[in-house]
């Protein structure tokens, strides 16, 4: 159960994130991740109205839980805007495994708060920080691009940051006060309050898209929510350690599928950087 579930949830964020980049570029990074939060917040309702007992575990979460839970959330809404300005001006191949280097972030901030790491799991920061840097070397001649590539990678391992901080927070305060589902509730209410807000104050309107880019923004919110789904799922009925470790793939599938459809290539030395930074992300969550 948690191999086949670990890998339904790395195909599942591996094409999220694929499609993350798509949508940025056709309708803008804060509309895309917008309409992403509402799929997401109106599903989570539903399910929260239909299951009483986690509702009611919600309801009798202390205050602290629930503070948590909400700074978490804007860390992590946050975290999908850099992701999504990341995947919109870089290559898919090269933003989507620098962001599993949240685990570095995760790691770190576990130590820092008092817990012990292993050598394995000090070597896989190591490798990770490694691939991080060889991932971010260009040749490009072209100054623009070489530009372009720099704010991708800064946006991607600013993201990485936000979501390192927010998964700290969850599985330390949040989660085993308010549970995932009402925690997930409340990361799509609290981003969409905040979208809201930036659409109605900025230029933006809150206009529906083109009806060309419904299926791509509808298919990348429905993807995540099934990458959650599949990963509690493996969680639940098998080991956690082992559908952690497998659904950190998600990185390399949208590496594949940045290849095979966005045509991107990457140098030697950026695809060692690559391997190195999965790498490391499987030894720090195996560990």
């Amino acid at each position: 159960m948690d191999v086949l579930m670990g890998l339904l949830a790395a195909l599942c964020w591996g094409a999220t994130d694929f499609l993350v980049g798509i949508n940025a570029r056709a309708v803008g990074v804060k509309k895309a991740v917008f309409f992403g939060q509402l799929v997401g917040f109106i599903i989570m309702s539903l399910l929260l109205l239909c299951l009483p007992k986690l509702l009611a575990q919600a309801a009798n979460a202390s205050s602290g839980g629930w503070v948590a839970g909400f700074i978490a959330s804007l860390f992590t809404v946050s975290g999908s805007l850099s992701l999504s300005r990341a995947f919109a001006i870089g290559k898919a191949s090269i933003v989507a495994p620098l962001v599993t280097s949240y685990g570095v972030v995760t790691a770190t901030l576990s130590w820092l708060s008092g817990e012990t790491l292993s050598a394995t799991q000090l070597v896989g920061l190591g490798v990770c920080l490694t691939g991080v840097i060889l991932a971010t070397l260009s040749s490009e001649g072209d100054e623009h691009k070489k530009h372009t590539s720099t704010q991708a990678v800064l946006y991607a391992l600013f993201a990485a940051l936000l979501y390192g901080c927010s998964f700290w927070l969850q599985g330390k305060y949040a989660l085993p006060e308010l549970g995932a589902t009402a925690m997930l509730w409340l990361g799509y209410a609290v981003g969409l309050a905040s979208l809201t807000g930036m659409l109605v104050k900025g230029s933006l309107q809150l206009s529906l898209p083109h009806i060309k880019y419904c299926s791509s923004l509808l298919g990348a919110s429905l993807l995540n929510l099934a990458g959650f789904s599949t990963f509690a799922l493996g969680a639940t009925y098998g080991s956690v350690a082992i559908v952690t470790v497998i659904s950190t793939l998600s990185g390399g599938v949208a590496a594949i599928l940045g290849f095979i459809f966005l045509k991107e290539r990457l140098k030697p030395i950026q695809v060692v950087g690559v391997i190195g930074v999965l790498a490391g992300a499987l030894v720090l969550h195996l560990s």
